[in-house]
Order: structure tokens, then sequence, then C-alpha cells
């Protein structure tokens, strides 16, 4: 876990850093925009939900007989598109949200009452019929957020054997990592991460058990967060552990995570008892008072030189890692160099371990 660690600390300080999405100018790029970018091309009239759902939309077309990180489309998208441009039109209270009219990708073992499926990458659950939608769903929807999709996974989040593919299922087929197809896009919340990472949806949603949120962002270069078991509900999610399971954003930037965070968490009582117990700890006025600019400012982050764990010295990858170090020095970022792990032998077999489960 050490190197997943510290792989998701570097990109994401390179994703906080690299939004380049210029909103002041007469056309709007909607490739790589933030959700704060898209907000304020909502406010002056350079953008649509109808636009940025088609946008996706043929991204996706385009892009899954590639990458194959998206399981199915919501045929319901551009209307539900529609009734977003339509509240924001008059002003109408959930035009507020931080997330209205942002479209979002779900994991296929997370369940919507819709006319998606909910199958964990199996043939096995296809046509079953959910009772209701999962709870960080109905949050979602109650913030005016469109569900976009369903993102390809791990099949049953890496349950189905221990030695399937990272992120390949049986629907969904094999994702590819978007930067390097040889390097693997890791999993189980593969489809979530290619798919942020390649533009074909704003944000999305993924679930860990162990490293399925921190791996696939990790390998992706997009950013992860793992809440706390309870913080986030399971209810309507198909479930491995519930000692470990957790719901989570997964999205290009910190904020944009942060903003999905603050939506899906809370009590529900299809998950009483972890998420009662949990919610006491959500900060009162939520997780967006934490976002500052100058957040970097004097946090100092380990590099260790270890061959297993980091970046040896002279090597390729130091070199390649160097744009984003620069970038975390200027963020204010104290970067402790040279580090050297004692009895690293202790953690490299659990490491491996985690790296095959994946789940």
């Amino acid at each position: 876990m050490a190197i997943q660690s510290m792989l998701t600390l570097i990109f994401l300080g390179a994703a906080l850093f690299g939004s380049n999405i210029n909103v002041e100018s007469s056309e709007f790029t909607i490739e790589e925009a933030t959700v704060h970018d898209i907000r304020i091309a909502f406010k002056q009239n350079k953008l649509t939900s109808r636009q940025l759902v088609e946008f996706y939309l043929k991204e996706i077309e385009r892009l899954k007989p590639v990458l194959r990180s998206v399981i199915e489309v919501n045929p319901q998208a551009l209307n539900l598109a529609d009734r977003t441009d339509q509240e924001r039109k008059v002003n109408s209270p959930v035009s507020q949200s931080l997330l209205h009219g942002i479209p979002i990708l779900l994991k296929d073992n997370i369940a919507t009452k819709d006319k998606l499926n909910t199958t964990a990458g199996s043939y096995a659950l296809l046509g079953s019929v959910v009772p209701r939608d999962a709870k960080v769903v109905a949050k979602l929807r109650k913030a005016g957020a469109i569900i976009l999709g369903k993102a390809s996974l791990t099949e049953w989040s890496a349950f189905r054997s221990s030695n399937v593919p990272s992120g390949w299922s049986a629907r969904g087929g094999q994702v590819v990592n978007p930067y390097v197809k040889s390097a693997g896009p890791c999993g189980s919340s593969a489809g979530s991460a290619v798919s942020v990472a390649a533009n074909m949806a704003a944000v999305s949603l993924g679930t860990e058990t162990d490293g399925s949120i921190l791996c696939p962002s990790s390998l992706n270069s997009v950013v992860g967060i793992k809440p706390t078991v309870g913080l986030t509900s399971r209810g309507g999610v198909v479930p491995i552990s519930s000692r470990q399971d957790t719901v989570g954003p997964i999205c290009r930037t910190v904020s944009d995570a942060v903003y999905v965070l603050d939506t899906i968490v809370g009590f529900d009582r299809y998950d009483a008892v972890a998420t009662k117990k949990a919610s006491k700890y959500i900060p009162n006025g939520g997780y967006l008072q934490f976002l500052k600019p100058d957040g970097l400012r004097g946090k100092r982050l380990g590099m260790t030189i270890d061959p297993n764990f980091g970046f040896p010295n002279n090597s390729e990858i130091s070199e390649a890692f160097q744009p984003s170090l620069r970038k975390l020095r200027q963020g204010g970022a104290i970067l402790v160099e040279h580090l050297e792990l004692p009895n690293d032998e202790s953690f490299l077999i659990p490491f491996s371990m985690t790296n095959k489960l994946q789940c």
C-alpha cells in the first residue's frame, strides 16, 4: 500500500495544479474541465448540461471500443440534462447545488432504480431489478447530478476469481489504461478511473474493499478518496465485506472529489450501524471548507529511493516525475528525498497480495 499512497499523492498534486481551462474565453472547452469550470460556464451561459452530456456521450462512443471503461450509458441522460437546464433557467433552489447538472458515472456494482442495469460486470445479474437507488445515488440525484451511465470494473470486484485480470469483466471486457496500454488500469474500480482520465465523464464513483479506489486512481493519474467505512452508505452496493467496503469519488482534481464526497456522506437506514457511527465525525459545514489554494504549503512529503516503492536514483521513473514534483514544490510542499525504508521486507508480501486482489 505504501507505493499506492505515495503515487496517489504525486498524481493528486499534478491533478490539483494542472487545470488550464480558460473560462473567460468566448468558447468553453469541455475537455479536462473541472466542476468549478463547468459551473462558471453554466452561469455565464457558455454551456448547457445538454451540451455537456452530448460531449461525454460522443467521447464514450468514440473511446469505448478502445478503452472499454463504460459498460452502458443511461438512455435518459439527455432528458435529465434538459431538466437541469430548465431548473437553472428558472433559478430553482436545487440549481445552487455544486453538482447540479454535472454528469457522473457509477461503478457497475452501485444500484440505480432506472433503465440502467446493475450487474457487477456479470451476465448473471443482467436484467435483475433492484428495489431502490443506492443511497449514494439518491443523494446525487437530490443534488441535481446527472447519472450518465455505469463504469466497467473487475467482475464481482475481483471476487469472481483470484486470477481474474484487473479491469476485466464478462460484460465489459478488459479495461485499458488510457496512457500506457501495457501498464494495466488496476482495479477493481478501473472503469471509473479510466473514464474520468479520458474525459468520458466529469466525475465518477468507485468502491473499495482493499485498494480498489486508490490503486486505479494512482495508475490512471486521477484523484480518488477512500472514505472511512460508514462515512458513505453501502446500501444498494453489491457487497464483499461489511468491515471494509466503502464508496468514494474518483475525479480529476481534489476539489471535484470533495464536491462529490460532501454530497454522498451521511446516515442511511439501510446501512444503519456503520453510517450512524461514522456520521458523527462529518464536520459541520462539510469538507469543502478545508479546500485551500495553499493547502500544500509546509506539508512534508517523503520520497523513498527503495526500488520497490519509490524513485531509484537516476531512474527513468524519477525523471518522468520531475514536472509533477516541481509543481508540488511550487505549491509549497516540502519534499523529503532519499528516504530509506527499514524492514521493507515486512510489507513487501502484504503489498504483493494487495496488488493481486485489488478488490
